[in-house]
């Protein structure tokens, strides 16, 4: 069938749905005159009147019918047709490649799975986990997911979650058999256990904060890590003091095998956030993944 065989059917039965070539006509961004030729022309090819027309009327002829039942349903195909692939354009599809902390995987990206797959079934989720800093445009990714401090400074950061804070937690053995201390200053006289950063093998420095004062505090024990999970059993077995976000020492602290030491140091600070290149086009399955992230709000968070 020729382009313009459809349209002459078309637009047939367009008139005989509004029942006038003026309706019919304004409906099809066309004139009235131009509609009456192309009516003409579909029933010069086909050899058969259609329609019957007055000044003040149109019906159906008994060919006109008949073409007309045959018609109506092919053309409610091809509607469909063309309307779900429209929508293939319009559903965001392809992969998404993220590169994340295993924190931020853990606690911020996971729960986000699932759901965002029911609602992008055609986004593939390419999520690399390392805790080492990563430069995701050379590497290939795009975007990532930091805490705010390490965010490189030309990106644009979309937040996940809500704060995050960190916490200094012991065993309760460990506290009963070498005392609990009052001040950061009093960790350089505990067994603290320690965390490497990946990125340049440092030993990490603990942070903290009250009442305007920052300090950061070197301290040693028997134990280097560059994984801190594993520092949850570590503390939790009594080997020594822990530096934490509060995220991974939740579960410890609410069955009692870890207790929460210089709370009042250790205010919240700003979290996750997701980050991508200021000066590249977004990518769709990215931009499906900001909003819905945005969307999801607090619920984000895991703890």
């Amino acid at each position: 069938m020729r382009g313009s065989d459809f349209a002459e059917l078309r637009a047939f039965a367009a008139i005989v749905e509004y029942g006038s070539f003026a309706r019919a006509a304004a409906q099809l961004g066309m004139s009235a005159s131009a509609l009456s030729q192309t009516q003409r022309n579909l029933e010069a090819r086909l050899g058969v009147r259609l329609l019957n027309r007055t000044t003040r009327s149109v019906a159906l002829t008994q060919a006109g019918a008949l073409l007309l039942a045959r018609l109506q349903p092919a053309m409610a195909e091809i509607e469909s047709a063309v309307t779900q692939t429209a929508a293939l354009r319009l559903q965001p599809a392809g992969t998404l490649r993220l590169n994340a902390s295993s924190l931020a995987a853990i606690h911020y990206l996971a729960p986000l799975l699932a759901p965002f797959n029911a609602h992008y079934p055609d986004i593939i989720v390419d999520l690399s986990v390392e805790d080492r800093l990563v430069d995701i445009v050379a590497a290939g990714f795009d975007a990532g997911v930091r805490l705010h401090e390490r965010l490189p400074k030309d990106m644009v950061a979309v937040a996940l979650g809500e704060k995050q804070r960190m916490c200094v937690v012991a065993s309760p053995t460990y506290l009963a058999r070498y005392g609990t201390p009052q001040t950061p200053y009093a960790l350089r006289q505990h067994r603290c256990l320690n965390t490497r950063w990946p990125t340049n093998g440092n030993l990490y420095r603990w942070e903290f904060e009250r009442d305007g004062e920052t300090l950061d505090v070197a301290v040693e024990g028997p134990l280097i890590v560059d994984d801190p999970q594993v520092l949850v059993r570590a503390a939790a077995d009594g080997l020594g003091i822990a530096y934490l976000f509060e995220s991974q020492a939740a579960e410890a602290v609410r069955d009692g095998r870890l207790l929460p030491l210089l709370t009042t140091w250790t205010p919240p600070f700003p979290g996750f956030y997701l980050y991508y290149p200021a000066n590249r086009q977004m990518p769709r399955p990215l931009r499906a993944f900001i909003d819905f992230a945005r969307q999801q709000g607090s619920k984000v968070a895991g703890a």
